[in-house]
Parts: structure tokens; C-alpha cells; sequence
């Protein structure tokens, strides 16, 4: 499509005779290329000195602007070192013109214009640093290398930074440059001859950018990004701004990192330099300390350039004044900075792409998003009319009369609506923005709630530095209250202290909590419900990320979507340990998450059992291969058909609460395979036990991010007496021949949660098989009724509210039911199902089935809140009221009396039934 039917705006000549007059170098045009012609060159002086010096090549140019830059910018590439001087200005004169044009005239979009001027300048510092490289090869100064490697620069690349890394580069823009080169490539003797070629090379290439010539320059070229700009020469190596970047490294640079291209010279090296910088840019954990330092930078910005106080349109600057560019991109960045650690979509280098990404990832509401995207584009617009006035960096609104009569005209505008529109654009940016920032401070308090207890704040260690307590004292009156509002408020002023005095540090939490006021309502709920779980939070505060970092609401993802999310985290991970903690870390978020939800009532007792048992299972399933492949290094491959890991009473029966250990069995097939084959040979079954050690070490190790389980491998064969990891086939000539009742009843809720499938499915069809065999075993009810004495007799109920140990209480239907189960020889697992199954094979009737069904229904949702809410065993008088509440909305009674009643006629009725059916007497106290 030709420029000419794509033109939708023009501006007016301020100047008239200039316009005339630069319509000589461009004859015999149709009226609507003479009007954009005369109203450019009209206003600006820099475009029509262009139009004179370009007249002849713009003809024909804008008969296919976007084939015309091409061709220009493919001629660099071919350009010998003494012509690269002449003809890269004439290049910038070329394609300044074309641009200018095409962006007065509306043909191109704001990406467009600002995509080929970075194009522009990528070509042309690409093609100076390889031939002025090649001339340093040729003189013999950078050993090791010969004419070939002049085409990549001998390792030596530029990144391009800020707006021409993203490219964004605006219509007379200095580019930012960091110049590194690739040590690995020279012997270490000769590391500082090449380094001195380099940056020989890299000053050369500043003055073939920079030099003022009778052609005009190329681009004004600043290297002071890169690492320690004071001190440092201008071309670093690789190692040396990593380990800048690794120690000292400011969140500034992080923010620069952002735009940050390899665009010049070795580009495979520069993409292999960034790929080493990405923990440093982007942070595992929600980074938001980082508003605090983007709002610091802002002050010391306006501070510096006096650019702070009310708006006005005169002198105004529209870079870094108030509702300028800078305040957008400072979003827009901040905001990517805090995530994308988390979320790669946020890793994207435009301002209009941030925007994008952010809104759809939830960051941002779509409808700041697409206002921001309007204000940045239209502000760009009119910092790059003041820069083509004169082809001058700056961004300052004009401070005359006469300058805004001309900056209205070349926008196509009156003065009165220009005016209108910018200072609306510039007042909605500041108030999108500004609040990020700075959020408005709540008044503090004049009451003296909980001075006793917050007097001694100031000596915890999550506020020893000055920062962290500047930032909490501006959420303070805010905390205090909401602290107010709950239920029993010195109680949750209390309990939030245990949090506050059990945080290692104070900075990232307390920042995040200043950008997420819904966090602050969320840990007053905590504490002034579940102590237990803010002092694990005061531990793992990092899990706070999950809540604000995407779908924490979301539908459960279940089984297949928990394993497919734990690989995507570890995939990323390169080491053995780092899988460790990757799992702790994904581990607890999950688990916290399952707390939140059941809290708050978004989940039923009974989902939340299943919830944390789903995620246990992605745990041991995720872990096994890591453990595995790890061993396996050292002691070679597992011998024979491998091993499987059954999941063992609640874990098997998949119900699990917020503080379960795990019963865990470990079963191998050797295969007549004596020992393993690798560097470390083992026996098999001294490989099998140290394999499933190791297993279990992973699982229950004190890492830096803590452990994830606790192991109980008790319920293998022969218990503590038995090897840790067991034979397929002495497996099952143990159930089939050796194994007593009990054991049978642990089998009734065996299942593999990791390891090889098909030997899951021969141990789950060894299981099915024995338990059909002995389900007609003349002493099961007998053995039954022994065990239940001596589990009696061993451990009395603690307390009134003990929902697990006692006659009639879930331990003891839980034993009824897997007795069911084995008569039945059923194959269910879960306790409501085996008590089905018994009542299916008549050995129970309906109603004693319903009464146990609905005792272990309550049992169940008492014990998931006790474990929520605290470690220990259940006193009401001391979870306080939020926990009361929580305790009384579960069991669905209204007074701890009601409760105490419920429980106690409730297993009286299990005791009742279960006694008869095992033919021993009720216990009736």
C-alpha cells in the first residue's frame, strides 16, 4: 500500500515560506504528499534541511516507505571500514526523514517508527564493531584470532539498553550501550592483549557513532550503564560484569536488564551473557521491595531536575515531569520486576507489551492497562515533535508563546486543545501511578491499643533495619485496626506478635503487604484464628507470593495438574539440591493455599483432606525420579524392573491433614539381578534400602527451605525389624503366609503414589488377591477386638475434644471400617467406602453404617480444624475466638457445651456399635 493512501493526519505549516520552499527539493508530488512536505518542513528545521539534503531519494521512497528502509539498512552490512564514516549519516539522514514523515502523516504506528530508528541503530553498530574488530585482527593486537572471526567481532557484542533494547528508541535518541566481550574464547596469557583491542575498538565505535561531521552524526552513543561506569574501561568481559552484577548489583540495574538485547557484534554470546544474568533480573519470590526503590530513584530524579510540584505546561518535561513517560515505564517495570521471577509471560521488553502481559496476567486492571497503553503512546507522540523540531534530546514543553503556537501546529492541533488534552493525559498518568508508589498513608491512631505489646516491636528482627521500619510504620495504623476488629482483639494483637516476632526479615514482606492491602486482612485473620499457621507463615513468609501471584482462588487443579506443576519447577532447577528446596518452596504454597481455602469455608473438611493428600502424592511422585536419577549417578541404574512407593494408611486412603506425617512402603522387583552396574556397584538390596533412604531424606531433611514430611515406614513387612525397601516376591509371601491381622488391615489401604506403574499394578493385584483370601479368616474379628484393647489400653483420649484416640472415635472406626473392608475382601481404601462395603457383604446393617458414617463425618471435621488451627492437642479455652468459631462452623453446633455434648453421644453411639460387632463390651464412661 503506497504512503500516500495511508496518510490520516498533517500538520500545519507554522512557517509557510519554509514549507514552499522545501517543496523544490520534492517536485511534481500529489497534493497530499505536498501538504505533509510543506507542513514539516513548516515547522521544523530539521526536516526541512533533511528534505533539501534527501529530496531525490524521498521521491521515490515514499512510493514504499517500509521497502525503501529495508534497502537502506541492507547496504550496511556491506559497508568497508572507510566508508562507514559518510555513509551511516547518510543512513540516519534517510531514515530520520522517512520516519519523521511517516509519523507525522499517521502511515506508521508508534512501534514502527521507534522500530526502525533502533533497527537503524543496531545496523550500524553492528557493522562498526565487526570491521573495526577486523582492523584490529589484521594489525595483529587481538591474538588468537584470525579474518573469519572478524564476522562475529571476535566475541565481542554490544547490549542494547532502555528504549533501544526494547526498541522504543525515540526520535533523537542517545543509545545506551553496554559492550562486553567473550574471555572464554583467548588463552589467559593473552586475555589483556585482546581486552585492549576491544576497547580500542569499542572507543573507535563511539566516534563513528557520535562525531560531528558536514554529514551530521549517526547516534549520540552513552556507555554508562555498564557495570561500575566510573572506574571501569569501556568494553568489559563477560566474567567480570557477571560478578559485578552477582555482588553488587542495584535493582536500577535489575530495571535496565529489562529492555536489555544482544544487538551488535556476537549475538549468541550477548543471548548467552543475558541467560546468565536472569536470576539476578528476575528474583524467585515476589519482589516487592522493588516499588520502594523505583519511588526512591523517582524522588532522587525529580529532586535532582527540579521537576517536582504542581503541573505546568511550560518547561514542562515530559520524560521525567509529573504523569510523564518515566512514571509509565517506572510502572511498568516495577511491576514486571516484582513477578517475573514467578511468571516468564511478564518478560517482555516494550513499554505497550508490559502493559499487555501485566493486564493479562492480572497485575494490572485491563482498563489502566489500555489507559496507560493511550497516554504512553500519545506522550511518545509529542516528545518526538519537539525532538524533530531541531533534531535535539530533549523533552521539555516549550516555555513561549510562540513555542506552542509551533508545537500546535506540527501536532496538527490548536493550541487550546493541545493544551487540554496534555494536561488531562499528564493528570490521569499521575494518579494511575502515583498511588503505586506512594500509596496514600493511613492517619495514625490516637488511641493506645496493644502499646504494651507493639512498644517492644521495634526489637524483632524483621524491623532492625531503617527501611523496614519506615515501610511498616506507613501500614501500622492500618494493622492495628483491623486488629481492632476482630472478634477478641488483644487476642489477634497477640497472636500477630508470635508472627511478627518469628520473621528473619521485614523489607520484601512488608512491601508486599503495602501494595496488597487485601494480604493485611488476610494475616489478621490468620492470627486471630490459626496461630499455628502465622507462626508457620512468620517461617515461610515466601508462600505469601502464591496468594497475589496468580490463580490462588483458582479451581484445584487435582492430582495430573499438581505433577505437571511440580515438573514445570523443576525443569527449571539444574541441581540436586535445588530440586530439594524447589519442592519445599512449590510445597508449601500449595499447603498454605489448602489452609487459606479451608480457613475461610471455600472448602469442605473433607476436601481439604483429600487436597493434602493429592499434594502429597505430587511431592513423593515429583521427588522419586529426582532421587532416583541422583543415586543412580553414582550406584548405576536400578537393577531389574525398579521399584514402586505405596502410600500406607491416611496416605493411602488419601486424607490427610495440615500435619501429617506420611506412612510410606517401599517395593522392588530385582529380577534374579544380583547387583547394580555403575561406578559404586551395590547389591540389590543394599541399593534398594539406600535408594529408599535417600528417598526419605529428601522428604524429611532440614533444608533452607525446611522439610517437607515427616516418613513413618512402620507398616512395612515385619515393621522396625523388616529391611526398609522389600522384594515383590517376599512381599507377598509375607502377606500370603507370614503377615498378622493387622497387617492384612493396613493392606486394606495400600496404594502406589510413585515409582514404576506396572509394578504398581502387580503389588495392586498381590493386594487384591490376599485380601480376598483372607477375608474368610476365622480370627479376624478376635484379633480385631485384642488390638482394639490394646490401642485402649495404651492411649487414653486427651481431653474431651480428642477427635482421634478413643473408643467410638475416628481411630477406632477407622479400625472397624478396614475390618469391614477385609471381610468384605473389598478393594475401596477410603474409610466411608470400606464402611459401605461392610454394609454391602450384610456384616453391618444400615443403621449401625449410618451411625459410623456420621461419626467419623464429625470426627473428621474436628480433627482437620484442631490440626489447622494448632499442633497440639484441642483446648478450647485456648485457640481463642477465632479458632472457636472455626471450630464450632465444622461440627456445626453453636456452644463449646453443644460441641462437648455432640462428641461425647456421638462415640458413645460408634463405641456401641462397633462393640457389638466385635463382640466386646461398651464403654460407657
Amino acid at each position: 500500500m503506497s504512503f500516500t493512501s495511508r496518510i490520516s493526519r498533517s500538520p500545519h505549516a507554522f512557517d509557510p515560506d519554509m514549507g514552499a520552499d522545501a517543496i523544490a527539493h520534492v517536485p511534481d508530488l500529489p497534493p497530499e504528499l505536498t501538504g505533509l512536505i510543506t507542513g514539516a518542513a513548516g515547522c521544523s528545521p530539521y526536516l526541512s534541511g533533511l528534505i533539501a539534503k534527501e529530496g531525490a531519494w524521498l521521491r521515490a521512497a515514499l512510493d514504499d516507505p517500509e521497502q525503501a528502509a529495508t534497502d537502506e539498512l541492507a547496504r550496511l552490512p556491506e559497508l568497508a571500514l572507510d566508508q562507514l564514516k559518510p555513509q551511516l549519516r547518510v543512513a540516519k539522514r534517510r531514515i530520520a526523514l522517512l520516519t519523521g514523515l511517516a509519523d507525522l502523516a499517521g502511515v506508521w504506528s508508534l512501534e514502527q517508527v521507534t522500530g526502525w530508528l533502533s533497527r537503524l541503530a543496531d545496523a550500524a553498530v553492528d557493522v562498526s564493531l565487526k570491521r573495526l574488530v577486523g582492523a584490529e585482527i589484521e594489525r595483529g593486537k587481538i591474538p588468537g584470532l584470525g579474518a573469519e572471526d572478524a564476522e562475529n567481532a571476535g566475541g565481542l557484542f554490544a547490549l542494547s539498553m532502555g528504549k533501544g533494547g526494547a526498541f522504543e528508541l525515540n526520535y533523537s535518541s542517545d543509545i545506551d550501550l553496554i559492550v562486553l566481550f567473550d574471555e572464554t574464547r583467548f588463552d589467559p596469557d593473552d586475555y589483556h592483549d585482546a581486552r585492549a583491542g576491544f576497547i580500542r575498538a569499542t572507543r573507535k565505535m563511539t566516534g563513528l557513532m557520535t562525531d560531528l561531521t558536514g554529514d551530521g552524526y549517526v547516534f549520540r552513543t552513552d556507555l554508562r550503564l555498564r557495570p561500575d561506569a566510573n572506574v571501569t574501561p569501556v568494553c568489559l568481559s563477560m566474567e567480570t560484569a557477571e560478578r559485578y552484577y552477582e555482588s553488587v548489583g542495584r535493582t536500577w540495574e535489575r530495571a535496565a536488564y529489562i529492555k536489555a538485547r544482544a544487538a551488535a557484534g556476537d549475538i549468541a554470546a550477548g543471548n548467552r551473557f543475558l541467560d546468565t544474568l536472569t536470576p539476578f533480573v528476575w528474583r524467585r519470590h515476589l519482589d516487592f521491595a522493588a516499588i520502594q526503590d523505583a519511588h526512591d530513584m523517582r524522588l532522587r530524579i525529580r529532586d535532582h531536575k527540579k521537576l517536582g510540584g504542581r503541573l505546568i505546561l511550560e518547561g514542562h518535561n515530559m520524560k521525567l515531569g509529573r504523569g510523564g513517560i518515566r512514571e509509565i515505564e517506572f510502572f511498568t517495570q516495577t511491576r514486571q520486576l516484582i513477578a517475573g521471577g514467578r511468571d516468564k509471560t511478564l518478560r517482555v521488553r516494550g513499554t505497550v507489551d508490559g502493559l499487555a502481559a501485566l493486564s493479562q496476567a492480572g497485575w494490572v486492571e485491563p482498563e489502566v492497562a489500555d489507559t496507560l497503553t493511550d497516554h504512553y503512546r500519545a506522550h511518545r507522540e509529542v516528545e518526538h515533535r519537539l525532538q524533530m523540531l531541531r533534531d535535539a534530546q530533549t523533552h521539555t514543553m516549550p516555555n513561549s508563546t510562540e513555542g506552542f503556537d509551533r508545537l500546535a501546529a506540527f501536532m496538527g492541533q490548536s493550541v487550546a486543545d493541545m493544551r487540554a488534552d496534555l494536561t488531562d493525559r499528564l493528570e490521569q498518568v499521575h494518579a494511575l501511578t502515583e498511588d503505586f508508589f506512594a500509596p496514600g498513608h493511613v492517619a495514625p491512631s490516637d488511641d493506645d491499643f496493644g502499646q504494651e505489646v507493639t512498644a517492644r516491636w521495634l526489637t524483632y528482627p524483621a524491623l532492625r533495619s531503617d527501611r523496614a521500619v519506615e515501610i511498616f510504620n506507613r501500614l501500622k495504623p492500618e494493622l492495628l485496626t483491623r486488629l481492632k476488629d476482630a472478634a477478641k482483639p488483644e487476642e489477634a494483637l497477640l497472636q500477630f506478635d508470635g508472627f511478627l516476632k518469628g520473621l528473619p526479615a521485614g523489607v520484601q514482606l512488608f512491601s508486599l503487604f503495602e501494595a496488597n492491602p487485601q494480604l493485611t486482612q488476610l494475616i489478621v485473620d490468620i492470627a486471630a484464628t490459626a496461630p499455628a499457621l502465622a507462626q508457620y507463615l512468620s517461617r515461610n513468609s515466601g508462600v505469601f507470593d502464591a496468594v497475589i501471584g496468580g490463580a490462588f482462588f483458582a479451581q484445584w487443579p487435582g492430582i495430573d495438574g499438581l505433577k505437571s506443576s511440580l515438573t514445570d519447577t523443576l525443569d527449571h532447577l539444574d541441581d540436586y539440591e535445588s530440586c530439594l528446596d524447589g519442592t519445599r518452596r512449590w510445597a508449601k504454597e500449595w499447603h498454605f493455599r489448602i489452609g487459606v481455602h479451608h480457613l475461610r469455608g471455600l472448602i469442605t473438611p473433607e476436601q481439604a483432606g483429600a487436597q493434602y493428600a493429592d499434594l502429597a502424592q505430587a511431592v513423593v511422585a515429583g521427588l522419586w525420579p529426582i532421587v532416583v536419577t541422583h543415586f543412580e549417578a553414582k550406584h548405576g541404574a536400578m537393577p531389574g524392573n525398579g521399584a514402586v512407593v505405596l502410600g500406607m494408611g491416611s496416605m493411602g486412603s488419601a486424607r490427610l491433614n495440615a500435619s501429617s506425617d506420611l506412612d510410606l512402603i517401599v517395593i522392588y522387583d530385582a529380577d534374579g539381578v544380583d547387583a547394580s552396574e555403575g561406578r559404586r556397584p551395590l547389591a540389590t538390596r543394599a541399593y534398594y534400602a539406600r535408594l529408599t533412604q535417600a528417598m526419605v531424606t529428601a522428604l524429611q531433611a532440614p533444608m533452607a527451605e525446611g522439610k517437607l514430611y515427616e516418613v513413618d515406614m512402620r507398616l512395612r513387612p515385619s515393621g522396625r525389624q523388616g529391611p526398609v525397601a522389600t522384594s515383590l516376591k517376599a512381599f507377598e509371601d509375607y502377606q500370603r503366609h507370614e503377615a498378622w491381622t493387622w497387617e492384612h488391615l493396613a493392606l486394606t489401604r495400600a496404594r502406589a503414589v510413585a515409582g514404576s506403574q506396572m509394578l504398581g499394578d502387580q503389588v495392586e493385584t498381590i493386594r487384591q488377591s490376599v485380601l480376598a483370601e483372607k477375608s474368610g479368616g476365622d480370627t479376624i474379628l478376635q484379633d480385631v477386638a485384642d488390638m482394639r484393647e490394646k490401642i485402649a489400653a495404651a492411649k487414653a483420649p486427651n481431653g474431651d475434644f480428642d477427635a482421634k484416640i478413643g473408643r467410638g472415635r475416628m481411630q477406632d472406626i477407622e479400625l472397624l471400617a478396614q475390618t469391614a473392608c477385609l471381610r468384605a475382601g473389598s478393594n475401596v481404601r477410603e474409610t466411608e467406602a470400606q464402611l459401605a462395603a461392610g454394609v454391602a457383604s450384610g456384616w453391618l446393617n444400615a443403621a449401625d453404617g449410618a451411625v459410623l458414617q456420621d461419626a467419623i463425618g464429625l470426627f473428621w471435621s474436628l480433627q482437620a480444624a484442631a490440626r489447622l488451627l494448632t499442633g497440639e492437642a484441642l483446648d478450647l479455652d485456648r485457640i481463642g475466638e477465632g479458632g472457636l468459631r472455626l471450630i464450632l462452623r465444622e461440627t456445626g453446633v453453636e456452644t463449646p457445651n453443644d460441641l462437648r455434648a455432640v462428641i461425647e453421644n456421638t462415640y458413645q453411639q460408634a463405641d456401641q456399635v462397633i462393640s457389638r460387632l466385635l463382640g466386646g463390651a461398651a464403654n460407657t464412661t
